[in-house]
């Protein structure tokens, strides 16, 4: 056991006095920062008063939207006429096309009608006098032959009586709405309706054995085009999914990215050399040109996508205008810090030989800042990707205006989900691309 005296105490703590003589900011500075962050999380659970919010919030239309991303309805509808006649009609943009026959339709010897709405277990039988509804293992008479709808027998909790009709909830698989001259069916499929042909195609309905039958060895449907073509054209211009229109508008977002990064790039890069204090000795232009860089990018890109659109009116060029004034700041302050955090001896070697400016730039800086911008370039256009989306929601074109445009109308959330999973795989391919390429420009490996 060593013992230390008391001289050679005093001289310890002389040699490492931040050991021995902490201040109160080292003692007690991160308890300090998370007492502060416990007071600022109460504060804001008040401020935006969250307890309220989560309280009022609508938590089922969430499992509603993301079901209706993946599925879609069929919604017959059937009128009793005044001679005891069943009459079906089908909305006027049916996903079964303009003369539907479905399998899950059966019509009885009785005159009545059984509608299957998932298997065996719910389905909707139909007549001139009664609807019966079967669900949850019971079935359910509904009474029409009087003036108003009539549940005959106790009402069950997944249908709803009012006073002109009576509703009921099969869940995930649909809903049924009973008066007493008609009944209308929502049936719930699980999928995307006529993603490949829509109802007024040639190939529309047709098992895919006789579609690639006919692209294949065929008779040509049009004489004056060949099967392959009149496939790629239906495909192309589905009505209901609007496929050439989606990925044109998503080709837009991109060239808006590419274009609006590689212009910022470009002005920012000279810019960035007037700015930086170590390549141009002048502070008032250091600080014009800094203070400049601040403005453009203080300003949110969604902000100059809007003055833009009023200028140039909605379209592809204020999109790309909006990043390239964005990217002019953002990209213009990292060129320029980078430039002033370069080494500067071997600038300064060339300077000595008597080199030009220009030479001394070439050989005494380029190498030491072109990786760091090309890495710093390309992770911005990577991010523009996204952004392009966001702003050409608000007019400045792609597929972000298409994206806002199918959301208004609260009713094409599956045509919703197809653009966010093509914006999803584009960003997926270029954040991958972009990452390759930045490693591989810095040297350094891929994870």
């Amino acid at each position: 056991m060593t013992v230390i005296d008391a001289n050679r105490m005093h001289e310890i703590e002389t040699r490492y006095p931040e050991y021995f003589h902490r201040s109160f900011r080292q003692r007690f500075g991160g308890l300090m920062i998370l007492i502060a962050t416990l007071l600022y999380s109460l504060y804001a659970v008040w401020f935006f008063d969250l307890p309220k919010l989560f309280t009022e919030a609508h938590w089922e239309r969430v499992g509603i939207y993301l079901s209706q991303w993946v599925s879609y309805d069929v919604q017959p509808e059937f009128r009793i006429e005044g001679d005891g006649s069943i009459d079906i009609r089908y909305p006027r943009f049916s996903p079964l096309g303009d003369n539907p026959h479905p399998d899950w339709l059966v019509n009885n010897p009785d005159g009545s009608i059984t509608v299957s709405i998932s298997g065996t277990s719910r389905s909707v039988t139909v007549s001139k006098s009664e609807t019966i509804v079967t669900a949850h293992g019971v079935s359910v008479p509904v009474d029409v032959s009087s003036g108003a709808p009539k549940v005959v027998g106790p009402v069950p909790g997944w249908m709803t009586v009012y006073d002109d009709n009576v509703l009921a909830d099969l869940g995930f698989a649909g809903n049924v709405s009973i008066s007493v001259d008609r009944v209308k069916i929502r049936k719930r499929f699980i999928g995307w309706a006529n993603f490949i042909f829509d109802t007024q195609s040639s190939f529309f309905d047709k098992p895919v054995g006789e579609v690639v039958s006919l692209i294949v060895s065929g008779p040509r449907i049009k004489p004056d085009q060949s099967n392959l073509s009149l496939a790629f054209d239906d495909i192309w211009n589905n009505s209901e999914w609007q496929h050439g229109d989606v990925w044109t508008k998503l080709f837009q977002t991109i060239v808006m990215a590419f274009l609006g990064t590689l212009l910022g790039s470009l002005t920012a890069f000279p810019l960035a050399f007037l700015a930086a204090r170590n390549i141009t000795p002048n502070r008032l232009l250091n600080q014009i040109l800094k203070r400049f860089f601040d403005f453009l990018r203080s300003v949110d890109m969604l902000i100059w996508a809007l003055f833009l659109t009023r200028a140039f009116g909605p379209g592809p060029l204020a999109g790309s205008g909006a990043i390239f004034l964005t990217e002019t700041g953002t990209l213009g302050k990292l060129y320029s810090e980078g430039l002033e955090n370069i080494d500067n001896k071997p600038r300064e070697g060339i300077k000595s030989t008597g080199a030009q400016t220009v030479l001394v730039h070439r050989y005494g800086i380029m190498p030491q800042i072109v990786p760091v911008f090309v890495s710093q370039t390309l992770y911005q256009w990577e991010s523009n990707v996204r952004g392009a989306t966001i702003i050409g929601a608000v007019g400045a074109g792609g597929i972000g205006l298409k994206l806002w445009e199918a959301m208004r109308t609260n009713a094409n959330w599956e045509n919703v989900a197809y653009m966010v999973i093509l914006i999803l795989i584009v960003v997926f391919i270029f954040d991958t691309a972009s990452n390759a390429l930045r490693h591989r420009l810095m040297g350094t490996k891929a994870h």
